[in-house]
């Protein structure tokens, strides 16, 4: 069963609910992921994304802050969430579809300003998410799962615009990417964008601060796909549609997609 996921962190699923349209209509994705929605579930503007194709919803959400939601063409199974470090968001949900594939979306907290536990308590937050992700890969040893999210940390240097001026900004610093790569580790997941797309600088997420992000492109590669070493060579056709930054009223992420063969 081929099919193709994308992974959007939305900014608010309502505001943008008609640039969720747009992508919904002109790339048709079997399955889209979106991250920060700031809904409530029963506040998700499913009526429009129904009438669009994609009439199977799993989501977990808040008023204003974090949420996740999976958007399908193809039916798919709640198989709940989980709560890393105890925070009490709505930062991740998984699904699983007919053809016993996993899918887990997840919003990695971005961790505050101060890439220090000792005086930026989100930044403890984000080190403590990542530490679970790591133990559960490590027990639950995963198979046959994609995972796909905002993941909010650029791990290569050729995944921002500026290895060494980054170095201390939160999002690249050495220990995020440490806690990242022990993660991936543990489940043994493949980075199937960069498996599709190895060489290069790539980039998913261009601030709303520049005051023309695309002349500037100081980007980062927040936004990742990952799959599992047993339908990682399944997967192809990965790409960022950097054109969505520069739609009306955009989220400040652009869609990363990828296709799998199974």
């Amino acid at each position: 069963m081929p099919f193709t996921i994308a992974t959007w962190n939305i900014n608010s699923v309502r505001l943008r609910e008609p640039i969720v349209l747009k992508l919904l209509r002109e790339e048709g994705p079997d399955i889209l992921c979106l991250q920060e929605c700031k809904s409530p579930v029963e506040s998700i503007p499913t009526e429009g994304f129904a009438a669009a194709g994609y009439r199977h919803l799993i989501a977990r959400g808040q008023k204003g802050y974090n949420g996740v939601a999976i958007l399908s063409r193809l039916p798919i199974r709640d198989l709940g969430d989980r709560d890393f470090a105890g925070l009490g968001h709505a930062r991740h949900v998984a699904g699983q579809l007919e053809n016993g594939v996993t899918i887990h979306n997840f919003y990695v907290p971005a961790g505050g300003d101060v890439p220090d536990r000792a005086v930026n308590e989100k930044f403890g937050q984000k080190l403590d998410y990542l530490t679970e992700m790591r133990d559960w890969f490590h027990g639950a040893r995963p198979e046959k799962a994609i995972l796909v999210g905002d993941l909010n940390i650029a791990p290569r240097e050729d995944d921002v615009w500026s290895h060494k001026q980054l170095l201390k900004i939160v999002s690249h610093t050495p220990v995020e990417v440490e806690h990242l790569g022990a993660a991936q580790e543990a489940g043994a997941w493949v980075d199937i964008t960069r498996q599709d797309i190895p060489e290069g600088p790539l980039f998913s997420w261009w601030s709303y601060r520049a005051r023309d992000w695309s002349a500037a492109d100081k980007g980062r590669r927040l936004d990742h796909v990952w799959a599992t070493p047993d339908i990682a060579n399944a997967a192809h056709s990965s790409r960022i549609l950097r054109d969505a930054r520069g739609w009306d009223q955009p989220s400040d992420h652009a869609p990363v997609f990828a296709s799998f063969d199974l």
